[in-house]
């Protein structure tokens, strides 16, 4: 017995240190491309967004960092050339709706920079202390200096987060009080905290409490601080827009106010039992009137709306395997397949093959479409965003498809192409560096081998990605999505993402709930 005992114990101290020692394995580093002085891309056709218009066969001269010269000749001595010819080339691709995690270095950034994302603004963060999972406002700014050094490959965070705000339930109990923001008397510290951590918007989400939200929304602004994120459940749609958040997320904002009860859901204690039964309603009940009436008030207060379509697509189709077999998979640790899309994924298949639930998802991702498209013809700013890391949302290849989704939705292939440029650097008021292809812009760029105006899909026609002024050819896009794809199916990465979803005291509470 005694010797049973002792295999034992040896055998768990040994599956202990193995273990131990995968989550403290190093993770190779990818090299940062070659950077020049000058680099002169000849001949290419230049996509200007804001019009619709090409210029072809023009001549771009990058320095640094900055487009110094755009013309239909330029002397090419002395300069790295990049041959342009029957080529096009748009302003770097901004995905408005990501979340960052302590693994988005070797899992997400690769596959950014691979499908010509060169921007990103993150909407998740960390409350007082490191999380394990999520990476928060420091990590994301340090990155960006290390993009500006040239030693990092990592997307530019555009526009720091805070943690998801959904009051008590947000916050573990080992953290301070204010960030429940259960008392108005919170918001003071709680704007100090942000402020402190270069924060620049507030993450709003769900269960926010109404008094807390609307002081938050009249105090933030004097921190130089925004609010974007969920609809609050329990606070209006037109309430919410009219106190100022400047951006709402998700393809749900419209349903949840324009169906005959939309009241039960911001009065009740019990708002998901209440949405879950009237879901059906607010796809054939819907208010057209109402939702006009909103979107023109979006419109009038320049407030923008990221619909992240990928989210309600994973639902609507998740009991069909041309999606579920998407084989961009092999990016995803199998682990957190596993953990963290499974339950969701095979929870929506089975409604969507029951009787009383067919069609449901799908008619709700559809309503959706449309409402993207009613809000767009009214005049409210739409932004590109995917929600990464949902389930089945995969880092760069999803803005993509969320591009064609708007498409689908009644925007023109011009018009999803500034969803993803030229609007979301308005929003984040940095039009004046990113967004459009003129001299004195950061050189953010991508060359595709396709004229995207003629088919969305074409913005996958990636022939060469510049960031921040460095060059990624061919090859190293190649490169970059195998290095992904080989860290995901490696055994320490499993194991170093379970310890940190399971490790993590955010990560549990919002399962919890």
């Amino acid at each position: 017995m005694k010797k049973t005992l002792k295999i034992v114990a040896t055998t768990l101290f040994l599956v202990i240190l193995f273990l131990a020692g995968c989550i403290l394995w190093p993770l190779p580093q990818l090299e940062v491309p070659k950077a020049h002085n000058s680099i002169l891309i000849k001949s290419i056709n230049i996509i200007d967004v804001e019009s619709g218009a090409i210029l072809h066969n023009q001549d771009i001269l990058v320095e640094g960092n900055t487009i110094k010269a755009i013309d239909s000749v330029i002397n090419s001595s002395s300069h790295f050339i990049i041959n342009g010819k029957n080529k096009y080339i748009i302003p770097g691709l901004w995905n408005m709706h990501t979340h960052s995690t302590q693994q988005s270095e070797w899992l997400h950034h690769p596959l950014y920079i691979a499908n010509g994302v060169t921007g990103v603004r993150d909407m998740s963060g960390q409350l007082n202390k490191k999380d394990t999972y999520w990476a928060g406002s420091k990590e994301r700014l340090q990155w960006n200096q290390d993009l500006a050094q040239h030693i990092r490959i990592t997307p530019r965070y555009v526009l720091q987060s805070s943690y998801q705000i959904d009051g008590k339930y947000s916050v573990p109990n080992s953290f301070p009080e204010f960030f429940k923001l259960q008392k108005e008397e919170d918001i003071a510290p709680f704007l100090d905290f942000y402020k402190n951590e270069d924060v620049d918007f507030i993450k709003i989400y769900m269960q926010i409490p109404p008094k807390s939200y609307r002081k938050l929304a009249l105090e933030a602004p004097k921190y130089g601080i925004h609010l974007a994120g969920h609809k609050p459940i329990f606070i209006s749609l037109e309430e919410a827009i009219q106190l100022g958040q400047r951006s709402f997320e998700h393809g749900r904002i419209f349903m949840y106010e324009c169906f005959p009860k939309a009241d039960s859901l911001k009065n009740s204690n019990n708002w998901k039992k209440n949405y879950a039964a009237s879901k059906r309603s607010m796809v054939m009940d819907f208010d057209k009137k109402k939702a006009i009436q909103l979107m023109d008030l979006m419109r009038k207060n320049n407030t923008y709306w990221t619909p992240t379509l990928q989210t309600l697509k994973s639902d609507a189709f998740a009991h069909t395997p041309a999606f579920i077999n998407n084989p961009n998979r092999k990016y995803i640790p199998a682990i957190k397949r596993k953990l963290w899309w499974n339950p969701g994924i095979n929870k929506a298949a089975e409604k969507n093959r029951s009787l009383k639930e067919k069609d449901l998802n799908l008619d709700f991702y559809r309503a959706s479409q449309r409402q993207v498209g009613m809000a767009h013809k009214r005049g409210v700013p739409i932004m590109a965003g995917t929600d990464v890391t949902d389930a089945y949302v995969f880092a760069g290849f999803s803005l993509h498809t969320e591009l064609k989704d708007l498409v689908e939705s009644g925007l023109s292939n011009l018009e999803a192409l500034q969803a993803a440029t030229i609007i979301p650097a308005e929003y984040s008021k940095l039009d004046n560096k990113y967004g459009t292809i003129d001299i004195g812009k950061t050189a953010d760029l991508v060359l595709l081998n396709k004229n995207p105006l003629e088919d969305i899909s074409y913005t996958q026609s990636i022939h060469g990605v510049l960031l921040d002024g460095i060059y990624y050819n061919n090859k190293k896009i190649q490169e970059l999505k195998d290095f992904t794809s080989s860290i995901a199916s490696a055994f320490h990465i499993n194991i170093k993402v379970a310890y940190s979803l399971l490790s993590s005291p955010l990560i549990r509470i919002q399962l919890a709930d």
